[in-house]
């Protein structure tokens, strides 16, 4: 099914894997699915990497088990820094020999030393993807890409990707609901109208909040500090603390009445499974 009927039909709880990786087998990642989809997610991304880092495959093959062996809504991303159009090409053509109708349109990291590709921006690569026939999805910032300093430079470039052909938003993580609300504001009165769902992850040790505070320029509200300050030489409690943190994040959001909730479960459904409980009136089923 592509993911804009699943937005027609209800407002869905998503989720996020990653294709097998170091000690991770693809059967290791079949587990992970097959244990996602009795929860009915509305639907599942699966991430690439770009630079040639060698699992790009691995997110078409993980993307296939999970439509043809367990009947979910899978999304693939792709990324398109540092690619020629034929590259893009010879994607697209892998993604319908798979199977799958629903892509994830990035622009992904720049890899140091890499060569500049055909596309600056992920919404360059919008119109092709949608030229090519698939339903697409893109990315929104509730606090701002890292690369860019203005709240209104960051809606532009929303509305961009949306009169580029994006059907749906996905955003970044944030552990501060009060910016989803500012940015939906924000978003629909320069009018975006495609679906957003916002993006959860919990924190599950303090290495990961600041790696994502870093990575993602994600802000640490005062309660989130206080955690970590409490539990920082208890790592299972820190962990607990950090997936009831999320679950009041969904919680709110979905009684705020947002699109979506898209959940990044690091492939540990019991993530998921607690994220599906702090949602359960507003799931997709």
């Amino acid at each position: 099914m592509r993911i804009t009927q699943v937005f027609e039909n209800a407002k869905p709880v998503s989720f996020e894997v990653f294709p097998p990786k170091g000690q991770l087998t693809v059967d290791a990642a079949r587990s992970v699915i097959a244990e996602l989809a009795p929860l009915r997610p509305g639907f599942v991304s699966v991430t690439y990497s770009a630079g040639g880092s060698g699992n790009t495959a691995l997110t078409e093959q993980v993307a296939h088990i999970g439509q043809t062996e367990f009947g979910l809504n899978m999304m693939a991303h792709l990324t398109c820094t540092g690619a020629s159009t034929e590259d893009i090409l010879r994607h697209i053509d892998s993604l319908r020999a798979r199977g799958v109708e629903n892509v994830l349109a990035l622009r992904g990291d720049a890899v140091e030393g890499a060569r500049p590709g055909d596309f600056a921006l992920a919404r360059d690569l919008i119109p092709v993807l949608r030229e090519a026939g698939f339903c697409v999805g893109a990315a929104a910032y509730p606090e701002g890409h890292i690369d860019c300093l203005d709240d209104y430079e960051n809606i532009r470039h929303l509305k961009e990707k949306q009169d580029a052909g994006a059907q749906f938003f996905v955003t970044q993580l944030f552990f501060d609901n009060d910016f989803a609300y500012r940015f939906l504001d924000r978003a629909r009165s320069a009018n975006v109208t495609a679906p957003i769902t916002f993006g959860i992850m919990p924190f599950l040790s303090k290495s990961q909040v600041t790696r994502m505070v870093f990575m993602c320029g994600a802000s640490m509200p005062a309660p989130l500090v206080k955690l970590l300050a409490r539990y920082e030489n208890d790592p299972a409690s820190l962990r607990q603390a950090g997936v009831e943190y999320a679950c009041r994040q969904i919680d709110e959001l979905a009684r705020f009445g947002v699109d979506g909730i898209h959940v990044y479960t690091m492939n540990q459904p019991d993530i998921a499974r607690a994220a599906v409980a702090a949602a359960t009136p507003f799931f997709a089923r």
